[in-house]
């Protein structure tokens, strides 16, 4: 392997591995707070891709407003999801918030499936993440370039809110003790419902860009991805913000490496991420950056 197709495959790698570190962040956050694995967080990233093709395709809308509109229609479905499904079982064994949490996955699978239907359809990239820089050898495609500026920025932004806002301080409360939080006079319904807001609009950027670097619209779009990034979240330590993003990097590099090395294993792509997710189990489950949190 020269050197110019390595950097070009870890440029990939890391294009995927941020793609991956976005959901994963909004894995991480509603967990941190509830101690639940939100499942139907892959499939916000394809109500925000279906929200921004037909807000370019039907409503004419300038990309720039269809994939805000994107992100702020998704927020707003990772509110009710919290206030129609979640928050009725709150106090709840955590099998049934687990449940719940798959129902809705299938949910949107299969409204989607049934309101719009199973064809997959092209997504509209707009001009200026088409194309790619050449340096020597080594073409970098742009919208590699722009997914990387993305998630560092919504990342800063994200770490920003949580360490230096008084709702993220009321985030990191309630991931140690809802009960306490509640007495102190915090709302913790409001809090949550910020959680998934926020993590639902990371999970819209996501969408958008997957959908432009694989530009196919369906209503399983999201299963893989969301799989995958839960993965993430676990690699980096489920919980932490800054090593959901980490994991995310590690998992799409993983992935992109080992079948630019030996291309027979292309078809154990999938299997690589999981086999991962294994291993850390068996001898870190708290992840690369994760702490024991009390139960």
């Amino acid at each position: 392997m020269d050197f110019s197709f390595a950097t070009q495959q870890i440029i990939y790698g890391l294009t995927l591995g941020c793609l991956y570190g976005l959901l994963a962040i909004g894995y991480t956050m509603v967990y941190g707070v509830l101690r639940l694995i939100n499942f139907a967080h892959g499939d916000l990233l394809m109500v925000s891709a279906y929200v921004a093709f037909f807000g370019i395709i039907i409503f004419s809308l300038p990309w720039p407003l269809a994939f805000v509109g994107a992100a702020v229609l998704t927020a707003m479905i990772g509110i009710l999801i919290d206030r129609g499904a979640y928050k009725p079982i709150r106090k709840s064994p955590r099998i049934s918030a687990l449940i719940t949490a798959i129902g809705v996955s299938f949910f949107l699978e299969n409204l989607a499936l049934v309101l719009i239907g199973g064809r997959p359809k092209s997504f509209p990239t707009p001009m200026m993440f088409n194309g790619s820089l050449t340096l020597g050898q080594l073409k970098i495609p742009v919208l590699s370039l722009w997914v990387l500026a993305v998630t560092l920025v919504l990342l800063i932004v994200v770490v920003t809110i949580i360490h230096r806002t008084r709702v993220g301080m009321a985030m990191r409360a309630l991931s140690r003790d809802i009960e306490t939080v509640s007495l102190m006079g915090i709302d913790e319904n409001r809090v949550i419902s910020f959680t998934f807001a926020l993590g639902s609009v990371l999970a819209a950027f996501g969408g958008v860009m997957w959908c432009m670097k694989y530009p196919a619209v369906e209503p399983f779009m999201g299963v893989i991805p969301g799989l995958k990034a839960f993965v993430a979240a676990v690699l980096g330590g489920i919980g932490n913000v800054t090593g959901a993003a980490i994991g995310g990097l590690i998992l799409g590099l993983a992935e992109v490496l080992i079948v630019a090395i030996e291309p027979d294993w292309s078809g154990y792509r999938d299997a690589i991420a999981f086999c991962i997710m294994i291993v850390i189990l068996l001898t870190r489950p708290t992840g690369i950056m994760g702490e024991n949190l009390p139960d």
